[in-house]
């Protein structure tokens, strides 16, 4: 399942839209696991056309344990997934495997109840049966940044819930606050130290960009007004000091000036925030005359 929702203002009130799977996700997904739990989760808010006629009833479905990365890097372009585990406790009425009954994690923006915007997975969870009544999960959140499902704003910290759902009745649990996880901007950091060669006691001047990746434009474009340290690494070692501590441009853009003074190689190093993360550009050498 791939939900990309989107809160929006229509006639004075709110409305929740999902985008349905594209053609060539479908067919990797469970025969109806995505476009149910789509049209659930899309009627779970009460303001949207894929509300179903009757009022969906609660399974009794609770989940616990739920284990997620700490951050997901998400690019401009490529598919991202991200593995989620959690034990899910439900009634012996429903059978783990069945084709009638599945679950899957979610991660949301804003609350369970009113989401800003709420992704899962392309297919459901794998789950083991360890009793009648409990389960072990392993489950994907799958993002396509390409396709829409993310915009700038809603870079970092998201919330992770899971879902369990009985396709012939339509009825579902949904559970949040089990978790949390970063959602990033990837970053980029590239360097170039000159001249090369350059002889001992004369300047060096090292450039470079800090570029952060634009979900509405699916894009990379520099990182403003950001610190970023130049450090440098002997020939000899395998460890870099920190020479100095400068800010991005406007534009993104690095430029200083050190002095020569052994063979080695310079690089930036961003520490990261909560929207993009930590990266440092390799090593770019020099050699000293």
């Amino acid at each position: 399942m791939r939900i990309r929702a989107t809160v929006a203002a229509v006639s004075g009130a709110l409305a929740l839209s999902a985008l349905a799977l594209p053609a060539a996700h479908a067919a990797d997904s469970a025969p109806s696991y995505g476009a149910e739990t789509a049209k659930i989760l899309a009627g779970h808010s009460g303001r949207t056309a894929f509300s179903t006629t009757d009022a969906a009833a609660d399974l009794g479905v609770t989940f616990s344990g739920l284990k997620i990365a700490s951050a997901v890097k998400v690019g401009t372009t490529n598919h991202v997934s991200t593995t989620v585990t959690y034990t899910m406790t439900h009634d012996s009425r429903y059978v783990v495997g069945s084709d009638d009954f599945d679950s899957g994690p979610v991660i949301y923006k804003g609350s369970i109840t009113s989401p800003e915007n709420l992704l899962g997975g392309d297919a459901p969870a794998t789950c083991t049966a360890t009793s009648d009544t409990t389960a072990t999960c392993t489950g994907k959140i799958d993002i396509y940044p390409a396709a829409g499902d993310l915009i700038n704003s809603e870079a970092g910290k998201w919330s992770a819930g899971a879902i369990a759902l009985q396709y012939s009745t339509d009825d579902y649990s949904l559970q949040g606050g089990l978790g949390s996880t970063l959602v990033q901007r990837n970053s980029q950091l590239t360097v170039n130290a000159s001249p090369e060669p350059v002889k001992k006691g004369k300047t060096v001047t090292v450039t470079g960009k800090l570029s952060r990746a634009n979900w509405e434009d699916n894009l990379y474009h520099g990182y403003s007004t950001q610190p970023v340290k130049l450090q440098f690494r002997k020939k000899s070692s395998s460890t870099y000091t920190t020479l100095k501590t400068i800010n991005t441009s406007t534009t993104g853009t690095l430029k200083t000036t050190t002095t020569a003074t052994v063979d080695g190689y310079y690089r930036y190093s961003f520490a990261g925030t909560t929207t993009t993360p930590a990266v440092s550009a390799a090593g770019d050498y020099v050699d000293v005359q």
